[in-house]
């Protein structure tokens, strides 16, 4: 579509080029905005406050917000630069139907008749092939409201069990770690906490560039006498700052954690009566861990033996601490694993549940926290409910009007619906908010499955490349776009608000879903009028469960500035600090502060397995994956914004001056990284920050430059999570005269 949409054409008239498409061209200074209004940032979960200004119904500049109590005026480049995406060219205007002849592939359809022949494919494919041959993808970027309705239309329109969502691939593990030792899932400490912690320990968590301004809690922290350990394979930002560095092996953080668990009980760095009355399995996990001597941990990490005493020490002596991890110790085969494993150190401490003492897990997606709680991950209800409890079913069964064995029972991970695909299992999908051509791994196979489905439909804003498989495309809402509440990275409810309307027949995303179950001739459930009235019943849906919003309105949420939950009712002030001793909550009823019926926390032995796919001679080197400061999860809105994609163009390879001189790489030469699934070839980025024996790819790009093109689709038996962050790699100089888009396959000269 080669015309401008409208909403570009008045931005172009009325105030010259947008920058998100022109670059080096600013909009005319003095414009005054009509209305600012106040909301979030559309990115990671740390979802900081930010006034969008508006004139004309355009959105046409910005002002972080002083009053939110998070960032307090601080935005990292993302959040400064987000607000240019609006008016980008690609928006869709219109529906989008398959047809090879028209120029991109596809023709501009009526939304009506999208609809239509949307809810005819899926009518056809579950008459011919069950309920369960059509199957949902989400997102954790939509708001809890959004994330609701598409857990109730799968559950109740469709009736079919596989529906999952794409925080699959970012917070499970964490989820899944949390619960077996707390029994809850949600980080357990406001960011404030991190400002009275002597040490603070951060695993597997590249802050400064994933979660910005989490770097100034650290900073005030270590101002105020903190010291900070780093583990990571890479110098990241925030490790060149800190006080301790432990450069591990990629997919061997069970065993660190095991080693300086081994070392608190060696010298009695423990909190014996926290261990005693609000613990329980501390003398099995203590054997398990006895073979983890300092020498072993140091010969399996890689990290050096005085370093790990070191980290030991500082951690087991500190009165108050701080520890959060993030993908980097989750996206593993064992990434529960690791989990638990950092976990147990914190309760070896006893320092959780006070000020100061704190355990938290680095949330991604805008919304990765109220995304997984309200019904849209596969295994679970509103309220994180247990889809396979029956009480849990009838409790949200009367909610929604249905009978309880009409609920469909648990369904499958994101990834193993596309085995199912293949399989001839699923013929029929509808997406949302969701990429997974670019970002589940070994993407190949992924995007061979959308091709071999029967009707595949993307509900978006901009046609992404999984939605270029489509044979319908939907056009949805931007985050502006739409009102409703998210759950930010501490487990704090806030408020987005909208600020504009959706361009053209652009349609909010809870209303296009409510379309979809009128044209089904399903309406029951779905005739709500706005999204306050998603989330009353939101609220309903949740009291009682371990994840509790009944206590919280859209007026509470504006007064307080954000509610924690859980909160149990309306005089409930919320829950900024879970754990806290006396603390109240529904499963311990008192027994104590921890959700499991007798009220104490579980430590949990967590073994060392090394990753699915090791080093061998064939495969030298590890490659782990990752994020850069610019750039957002798939990049469908960030490569769409001029200055942040100035700021970081394209992806490279990044490799140790060590490795590079081994193979005769020089700093932007263009270098072939391998894997048993597929070759990429980029520019080679030559760092002192990163181990010789790994290198690291940023995964924002698609095509032919995308880093998922060589991740392994090993998955955590337990969370389903996929390993990303570590596969068997070798990488060879480009030879004077291949092609940038071939690697070198003959031969070894140049290659590792």
């Amino acid at each position: 579509m080669a015309r401008l949409p409208q909403q570009q054409q008045s931005i172009n008239e009325r105030y010259g080029p947008h920058p998100a498409f022109s670059t080096g061209v600013r909009l005319a200074t003095g414009i005054e905005p009509d209305r600012v209004v106040k909301t979030h940032c559309c990115f990671c979960g740390q979802q900081c406050g930010i006034e969008l200004k508006v004139k004309d119904d355009v959105v046409i500049g910005f002002e972080p917000r002083e009053d939110f109590a998070f960032n307090r005026g601080m935005l990292c480049p993302k959040g400064v630069k987000r607000y240019l995406q609006g008016a980008h060219p690609d928006r869709l205007l219109t529906a989008l139907a398959r047809d090879e002849s028209a120029p991109g592939g596809f023709r501009p359809m009526s939304y009506e008749e999208a609809v239509r022949r949307t809810a005819s494919e899926i009518n056809r494919i579950q008459s011919e092939h069950g309920r369960d041959a059509f199957a949902i993808l989400s997102g954790a970027s939509l708001t809890t409201e959004k994330a609701y309705l598409m857990g109730k239309f799968a559950r109740v329109c469709l009736r079919t069990s596989n529906i999952d969502y794409n925080g699959r691939l970012c917070m499970v593990s964490a989820a899944a770690g949390n619960k077996k030792a707390f029994g809850i899932d949600r980080a357990a400490n406001p960011w404030s906490d991190i400002l009275d912690a002597e040490v603070v320990w951060i695993s597997g968590a590249n802050v400064a560039e994933c979660a910005p301004i989490t770097t100034n809690y650290v900073w005030q922290a270590r101002e105020r006498g903190a010291r900070i350990i780093v583990v990571d394979p890479r110098i990241t930002p925030i490790a060149r700052t800190c006080d301790l560095f432990l450069p591990i092996k990629p997919g061997r953080d069970i065993a660190l954690f095991n080693g300086i668990l081994n070392l608190m009980i060696e010298h009695d760095w423990l909190d014996r009566d926290f261990i005693d009355n609000h613990t329980v399995g501390f003398e099995a996990l203590a054997e398990s861990v006895r073979e983890w001597t300092p020498r072993r941990t140091a010969e399996v990490t890689g990290i050096a033996e005085r370093a790990i005493r070191q980290a030991a020490e500082w951690w087991g002596r500190a009165k108050t601490s701080f520890l959060m991890h993030a993908r980097g110790i989750e996206h593993h085969s064992h990434g529960v694993q690791n989990v638990l494993g950092a976990i147990n150190i914190v309760l070896a401490s006893g320092r959780i549940g006070r000020p100061g003492c704190g355990y938290a897990t680095i949330t991604g997606q805008g919304n990765g926290q109220g995304g997984r709680e309200h019904g849209q991950k596969c295994d679970q209800l509103p309220g994180a409910r247990d889809i396979s409890n029956p009480e849990h079913r009838a409790y949200i069964a009367d909610v929604w009007g249905v009978d309880a064995d009409d609920i469909p029972g648990p369904g499958v991970d994101a990834y193993e619906i596309f085995r199912r695909i293949d399989r001839g299992e699923v013929r029929g999908l509808l997406s949302i908010c969701f990429n997974p051509k670019v970002s589940l791994p070994d993407n190949n196979f992924v995007a061979r499955m959308l091709d071999k489905l029967e009707f595949y439909v993307a509900i978006d804003f901009f046609l992404n490349e999984t939605a270029q498989h489509a044979d319908l495309v939907l056009p949805g809402s931007l985050h502006e776009e739409d009102e409703g509440v998210v759950t930010q990275i501490e487990g704090r409810v806030i408020k987005i608000n909208k600020a504009v309307d959706p361009p053209g027949e652009a349609r909010q995303d809870w209303r296009i879903i409510q379309d979809l179950a009128h044209a089904l001739g399903r309406p029951q459930g779905f005739t709500f009028s706005d999204p306050g009235e998603i989330f009353e019943e939101l609220r309903l849906a949740s009291k009682g469960g371990v994840a509790d919003y009944s206590g919280i309105t859209y007026e509470k949420i504006e007064r307080q500035g954000g509610v924690f939950w859980p909160c149990t009712d309306e005089n409930h002030p919320g829950t900024p600090r879970l754990f806290e001793p006396g603390s109240w909550n529904p499963v311990a009823r008192g027994a104590g502060p921890f959700y499991f019926p007798d009220g104490r926390a579980r430590f949990n032995i967590a073994p060392y397995t090394p990753p699915t796919e090791d080093v061998d001679d064939e495969y030298p080197l590890m490659l782990t994956t990752g994020r850069v400061v610019s750039q957002f999860l798939s990049g469908t809105q960030t490569r769409r914004i001029g200055p942040l994609v100035e700021q970081y163009p394209e992806p490279r390879i990044e490799l140790h001056p060590q490795l590079a001189e081994k193979l005769g790489i020089r700093d932007g030469d263009w270098a072939t990284a391998e894997t048993r699934r597929g070759a990429i070839t980029l520019r080679a980025h030559v760092v002192k920050t990163i181990r010789p024996d790994t290198i690291f790819i940023p995964y924002h790009w698609p095509g032919r430059q995308s880093a998922n093109q060589l991740t392994i689709a090993a998955q955590d038996p337990i969370s389903k999570i996929p390993e990303y962050k570590v596969c068997a790699a070798r990488l060879s100089v480009r030879k004077a005269g291949a092609s940038t888009e071939q690697t070198e396959t003959n031969g070894t000269n140049g290659r590792i």
